[in-house]
């Protein structure tokens, strides 16, 4: 099991935990140039404030990483940014970075999303973890298994979760939920709103089947429907035009486990129209250069077999 201790700001912290209603987060960074591999989604993820105070006020479970821009991020999240509107986040990022931003730009910003989070009670907050330098910038992971601090983990993972049950820190652990097909998947459940934002990512901001780069009709579909068992996760996730997404819904469009698209005969016999995706039939699709991150093979014969309007 890894946990990861993020170094947090007071005013980010402070703002977030006077409203509990926020249950997603975007714990972001100054700058997108470092991709964040320390926890896997559903690991636990704590933050500390800064020196002088130095305390672990809160926490939550690692749901995506995603560099987007900060319009972007504000209108995936909102407060859940710990700012009360954009102009004051811009504000804030600037300082950080240690120059005002310009007001015609719209800088990527690396986005660490956190689910399911909790800020202590005045008389929960923990010290910091016991080999936890001052130096420490951004944060440190930690490997709980050979951790000399796993009785420190372990009394900060029961405060996150309210529970005290057993956790072995020698194996994998993820807050997760059911997964469809294969009990095997590891969970990797995220949040709604970091569904959003790591497909986003994941496709550079174009859609899958048309290249389109506009990114308000752009929208994150999922292959397997939530109401038919499907999750918020990435690969089970497409970035697609509005109106794409809708047929793809309603089993006009379709892709096959090999990522090529098919198109029903009835786009053109209910509507006499289609041509656009007719053209594209057979092609494949573009999707995410990491390979656990493309669309899975179980979900997409799913939608084929259930959904697609063959004839």
């Amino acid at each position: 099991m890894r946990a990861y201790v993020g170094v947090t700001d007071g005013d980010w912290y402070r703002f977030l935990a006077e409203r509990p209603n926020l249950q997603e987060v975007n714990f972001w960074r100054p700058s997108s140039k470092q991709a964040f591999h320390a926890v896997q989604i559903g690991e636990p993820f704590f933050f500390k404030t800064h020196h002088p105070h130095n305390r672990v006020v809160g926490g939550g479970f690692f749901s995506g990483f995603a560099r987007l821009p900060i319009s972007t991020a504000w209108e995936l999240y909102g407060e859940g940014n710990g700012a009360a509107g954009l102009h004051q986040m811009r504000e804030d990022i600037g300082r950080y970075r240690r120059e005002p931003i310009p007001l015609h730009e719209d800088p990527d910003i690396g986005c660490l999303f956190i689910r399911d989070t909790r800020f202590f009670e005045p008389d929960a907050i923990a010290g910091p973890p016991p080999d936890f330098a001052s130096n420490i910038v951004q944060g440190k992971g930690y490997d709980l298994a050979e951790s000399g601090s796993a009785r420190y983990f372990l009394d900060l993972f029961h405060r996150l979760t309210g529970t005290d049950f057993e956790i072995d820190l020698s194996a994998p652990w993820h807050r997760g939920g059911p997964v469809y097909g294969d009990p095997r998947l590891r969970p990797q459940r995220l949040g709604q709103q970091a569904f959003q934002g790591v497909v986003l990512d994941a496709y550079h901001r174009r859609c899958a089947i048309t290249g389109a780069k506009i990114r308000p009709v752009l929208q994150a579909a999922h292959i397997l429907p939530l109401p038919n068992g499907g999750e918020h996760r990435l690969d089970n996730g497409l970035l697609l035009r509005s109106d794409v997404h809708i047929m793809f819904d309603r089993g006009y469009l379709s892709i096959d486990p090999s990522y090529r698209l098919l198109v029903s005969p009835r786009l053109r016999a209910d509507f006499g129209n289609g041509e656009e995706f007719y053209s594209r039939s057979g092609e494949q699709i573009a999707v995410p250069e990491r390979k656990p991150d493309r669309p899975n093979r179980e979900f997409l014969e799913w939608h084929v077999e259930t959904m697609f309007k063959a004839a």
